[in-house]
């Protein structure tokens, strides 16, 4: 690592001011502190002093996502042959859905890094870390049959749109990742609607289709997969959100580093719960009466969004008690829009980019309620002497 440092101090001259190539400089500092932990410190102004920079903080994500991928690499094989009535062994099935998830992870990085490149090079200022994170998480959300093309135009437009267009990492009002997920629901809903085939190659008398997407079309009683089925992921879907077991591993690692927010995650869990428990009390449709209250957090997105998603630091709410508002309410909105809206089987990106809008509206108010109180509190005591 020395001979690396060496040969990267002696080439930074030439990317510095007055350099010969002056105009990649935010490209080398990108690789630079990419490898490196910056030599540069907070000069002015109030700081934060902490042993991880950020760029060691979406590291840890990345880490903590890797016990999702793997399960889903391993179950896109599995789903393959289980619907051609095939006997796939554990590294047959591995290898089956490694080498049809990485070109989505390659198309994910290239095009998104590369379109951060461009705009920090048109921009003059440094390469933001956050893609690090966005990158992987965009071949995870979406199904294993979703054309490379699309990924790649879904991952521009999120980058563009979700994060650069408010100033890049840090500054995004909405998750990016799930901006590109919404992009290809909207621009094309055959392919991530849920109820069609998220199977490749299938056999022609096997349906692949969600069990979401299977409820969502149900005009009578659906066949639920088994409860380990669900929790451990043998079930159709997006690459990396099946398997809540796999899920909860990364949720682990998140909490012990202290990377992740748990009155965001434990809330998310609370509010679907019992806004599922109150339509199995409720109990109008198939829907209602068929879905026992805890099915709804271990099917589809729910606990890969909750876990992965809505706890991002800088699209969810601030305040501690913001927080717990911030999660209930996800969870409830995924449920209500999984049961009384057809039309968005899913429920939980739409439900994550709603609060993501409102996240600071409630701050606003959980700050302006403890203003008030101690206000108050002022008044007594001011009284009281």
């Amino acid at each position: 690592m020395k001979a690396l440092r060496n040969y990267i101090d002696k080439i930074k001259p030439n990317v510095e001011e007055g350099g010969k190539f002056h105009y990649m400089l935010s490209t080398f500092e990108a690789f630079e502190t990419f490898l490196f932990v910056p030599r540069t410190v907070t000069k002015k102004g109030s700081h934060i002093r902490d042993a991880i920079d950020l760029k060691r903080t979406m590291f840890m994500v990345v880490v903590a996502l890797i016990p999702a991928l793997l399960f889903g690499m391993w179950n896109v094989g599995y789903q393959h042959n289980l619907s051609i009535g095939a006997e796939g062994t554990l590294v047959s099935n591995f290898f089956y859905g490694f080498w049809l998830v990485v070109p989505l992870i390659i198309v994910s990085y290239v095009v998104g890094l590369g379109t951060e490149f461009v705009f920090a090079q048109l921009r003059g200022h440094e390469v933001n870390e956050g893609y690090l994170v966005s990158g992987f998480l965009i071949p995870l959300i979406v199904p294993v049959t979703t054309p490379l093309w699309m990924v790649a135009l879904a991952t521009i437009f999120a980058v563009i749109i979700g994060k650069e267009v408010f100033g890049g990492t840090g500054m995004n009002i909405m998750n990016p990742a799930l901006i590109a997920r919404a992009f290809l629901f909207f621009a094309y809903p055959s392919n991530m609607s849920g109820d069609k085939v998220w199977i490749t190659e299938k056999a022609d008398a096997f349906s692949g289709a969600t069990p979401l997407g299977q409820l969502m079309t149900a005009t009578e009683k659906v066949q639920l997969p088994s409860v380990s089925d669900a929790f451990f992921g043998f079930i159709p879907g997006s690459v990396g959100e099946t398997s809540t077991f796999a899920i909860l591993l990364g949720a682990i690692i998140l909490l012990w580093t202290g990377i992740a927010s748990w009155r965001v995650m434990f809330s998310v869990f609370v509010g679907g719960f019992a806004m599922g428990w109150l339509f199995n009390v409720v109990g109008a449709n198939h829907y209602m009466l068929d879905v026992p209250a805890y099915y709804h957090l271990i099917l589809g997105g729910f606990a890969f969004g909750a876990v992965f998603m809505a706890t991002d630091p800088v699209t969810a709410a601030q305040t501690n008690t913001g927080k717990y508002i911030y999660g209930l309410l996800i969870g409830i909105m995924a449920v209500l829009i999984r049961v009384l809206n057809p039309a968005y089987p899913e429920g939980m990106m739409l439900a994550i980019l709603l609060l993501n809008v409102f996240a600071p509206l409630i701050d606003h108010y959980v700050v302006q309620a403890n203003i008030k109180r101690r206000v108050k509190r002022a008044k007594l005591i001011t009284v009281n002497h």
